[in-house]
């Protein structure tokens, strides 16, 4: 079983998906705390430029957006499933859904004027501001729904997923699976990150029911790391071998190129380096960095805009 660090923060929505995934298959594993904004000189010492939360170390392998991090659980650990046998393409649909849409409806509402004096309630007025500035970068060039647009938005989609937990346990039937964990998040942040803004789950008790089911799951067996122990686990290693797969080449790049791999819309802070593969569903870029060494960082290609330097 490889070493799984999980590079997290408490608050953070997609680190609470990737830590309930861990528990779902019951692994070990060590988690380091890193900054809830910029600047992020560890994290980015791994990723090259990525800055969203979580990443996933194993060794001198980096694996960015939680997407991708449900493939390589899955490959790790392959049961229990996050994948239904019968339903697996209903199942990533439903969970792109709930990891954007759903997401920033949640977000609108959680972080409405409301609820982000909640949020900062006691803290130094700094903290609020340089939370919203950091934010606002990562945001740069989206269109946020407004706080009253997004709160009938959440409402709407609080209903629906009510529906699909009166009469089973999860979202796809008996057992959980990676829409459940994707669908789950945005609603955790409500109910346990800004505890004020949990009253919106009232009104659809079978999905408190199945939260319910869901926090039970757990984190899975955790032990803290610091970054620069983390950080020299990268440098003592060498990037595991990539696996034969096919090229597909979708833009004229050959491997081997010097290229950029950002996210199309939240966080677009590139990571640059040698393309290494490009499969059908992830890339990898192969780069260098003065304290971690040589490092594989990976990336979904749904969600991601892969460009060629030149010089």
């Amino acid at each position: 079983m490889p070493d799984l660090i999980l590079h997290h923060y408490g608050l953070s929505p997609f680190a609470e998906k990737a830590r309930l995934m861990l528990g779902h298959k019951r692994l070990a594993w060590r988690g380091v705390t890193i900054p809830a904004t910029m600047p992020k000189p560890d994290v980015i010492a791994l990723t090259g430029g990525y800055r969203r939360t979580p990443i996933l170390q194993i060794g001198a392998d980096i694996y960015c957006d939680t997407a991708l991090i449900c493939d390589v659980l899955e490959h790790v650990q392959p049961d229990p499933p996050l994948y239904p046998e019968h339903f697996k393409g209903m199942a990533r649909v439903l969970a792109q859904w709930a990891d954007t849409t759903l997401f920033w409806a949640s977000m609108g509402y959680n972080l409405s004027p409301k609820g982000a004096a909640a949020l900062f309630a006691g803290q130094p007025p700094e903290v609020g501001q340089a939370f919203a500035a950091d934010r606002a970068t990562m945001r740069a060039g989206m269109t946020s729904p407004r706080p009253g647009d997004a709160t009938a938005a959440f409402r709407s989609y609080l209903r629906r997923l009510s529906t699909m937990v009166e009469e089973q346990p999860f979202l796809l039937g008996e057992a959980p699976c990676i829409a459940d964990f994707a669908a789950y998040h945005p609603l955790w942040f409500s109910r346990v990150a800004n505890r004020a803004m949990a009253g919106i789950l009232d009104a659809t008790p079978p999905v408190l029911e199945w939260m319910d089911r869901m926090a039970a799951i757990g984190h899975g067996q955790m032990s803290k790391v610091s970054s620069t122990e983390a950080i020299a686990t990268a440098a003592a290693a060498e990037p595991a071998a990539l696996a034969d797969e096919v090229f597909q080449d979708e833009h004229g790049i050959a491997l081997g190129s010097r290229v950029t791999v950002a996210a199309e819309t939240f966080g677009p802070e590139p990571t640059e380096g040698i393309l290494r593969a490009a499969t059908r569903t992830r890339y990898t870029l192969e780069r260098e960095d003065a304290r971690a060494g040589r490092l594989h960082v990976h990336f979904p290609r749904i969600g991601y805009v892969l460009r060629e330097v030149r010089a």
